[in-house]
């Protein structure tokens, strides 16, 4: 009896040796390249799927702060209320009472990560964290994040706390127009409070030390969101940022972040698609002074395109439109692909107003008809 025991136990584990059970969270769960200059993506994989993001949650809190002090709403020496007792993790070591520059704080959450820095920041600007939660989501819905849920100003795991790689890749190129974040986003390492408890603060990306003509932003870890960053870049008249969420190592993130980047500048350039307008035929119409109105193109914006592959275009026009037409109204659209992937849309327009016929109009045509004969 024994021995059909060890030898059924013999059995399971050379199964076993033969298909080993696969172990989960060995693999990225999504990323995202774009240029943000022209909101291009270049590349994605699981770029829709909600997925947690940790702390980089802060680069909405920092967002807000920029908005808060170009708007001069937001005082330049903050004091900490007694949230600050409350915060977990990281920290710069704020006590209720105790004053900090914006410039400090913004410091202190972009390169240090600190979770108090977010509290002062979130309390200060919308009068409580719960609030200024309210106004991070109402932010994000403005910048066209559709997927994304905030709970914290500091990005604390929660099961009702989520993005998507797409969604942050908005974020990150909010964040890349805002020329004031650009030097917090960007530092590696600084001090801030000399004068009273210094903070020595090294920033979690280190692409912001090893990468040649990188922007910065930031990186987060938290056992919900696992490994993450999103890093920026600039070279060859292309600013680009790279999302990783989700990955299963530390150092791998960074890796991927920078492949990615690389290989947006060596095989994409910025242009704007050509198109001849020669190809447009008149739009036919029916019900009007006239029997066609000739089209234009809509201005075509620059975008980041694969390098050595001209776009291709497809005019989609119905068979025809109904008077009156207006000058500049949109009547059809030129969409512009690069293989399967749509690059962007154009509308096509009337040239000209065409007015609706009347009775007067065509006793009018009938008139000039006999009499030019």
């Amino acid at each position: 009896m024994k021995r059909a025991k060890y030898f059924l136990v013999g059995a399971i584990l050379f199964l076993l040796f033969l298909h080993p059970t696969p172990v989960e969270g060995t693999e990225t769960k999504a990323t995202l390249l774009i240029e943000a200059n022209t909101g291009s993506v270049l590349a994605e994989e699981n770029a829709d799927e909600r997925l947690p993001v940790g702390s980089l949650a802060k680069l909405m809190t920092a967002y807000l702060a920029a908005q808060a002090i170009e708007n001069g709403t937001l005082a330049n020496v903050l004091t900490a209320g007694e949230s600050v007792r409350e915060v977990t993790g990281a920290v710069i070591w704020l006590e209720p009472g105790d004053t900090a520059t914006a410039e400090e704080l913004l410091l202190g959450l972009l390169v240090g990560n600190a979770n108090d820095a977010a509290a002062v920041l979130a309390e200060q600007i919308s009068g409580s964290q719960e609030m200024f939660v309210m106004d991070m989501n109402a932010a994000a819905f403005d910048l066209g994040m559709r997927d994304t849920h905030f709970t914290s100003p500091q990005g604390y795991d929660d099961p009702m706390a989520y993005s998507t790689a797409h969604d942050m890749g908005q974020l990150a190129c909010a964040v890349l127009h805002c020329e004031m974040l650009m030097p917090y986003v960007s530092t590696w390492r600084t001090v801030i409070r000399e004068d009273r408890l210094p903070a020595e603060l090294v920033n979690e990306n280190r692409l912001t030390r090893t990468m040649e003509g990188c922007l910065g932003l930031k990186a987060a870890h938290s056992p919900d969101a696992g490994n993450c960053v999103i890093a920026a870049a600039e070279k060859n008249g292309m600013v680009c940022a790279a999302v990783v969420l989700g990955c299963p190592d530390e150092d791998e993130r960074f890796a991927a972040a920078k492949q990615m980047l690389n290989s947006a500048f060596s095989g994409y350039h910025i242009s704007t698609p050509g198109f001849s307008e020669e190809f447009l035929q008149p739009m036919k119409l029916r019900g009007g002074t006239e029997n066609a109105v000739l089209l234009e193109l809509s201005d075509l914006p620059p975008l980041a395109l694969s390098s050595g592959k001209a776009p291709t275009s497809v005019i989609v026009l119905p068979e025809y439109c109904t008077a009156p037409i207006r000058k500049g109204q949109a009547v059809g659209r030129v969409c512009f692909y690069q293989g399967d992937t749509l690059l962007t849309e154009a509308q096509l327009l009337a040239a000209d107003d065409v007015p609706e016929m009347s009775f007067g109009a065509a006793w009018r045509k009938v008139i000039h008809f006999l009499f030019s004969a």
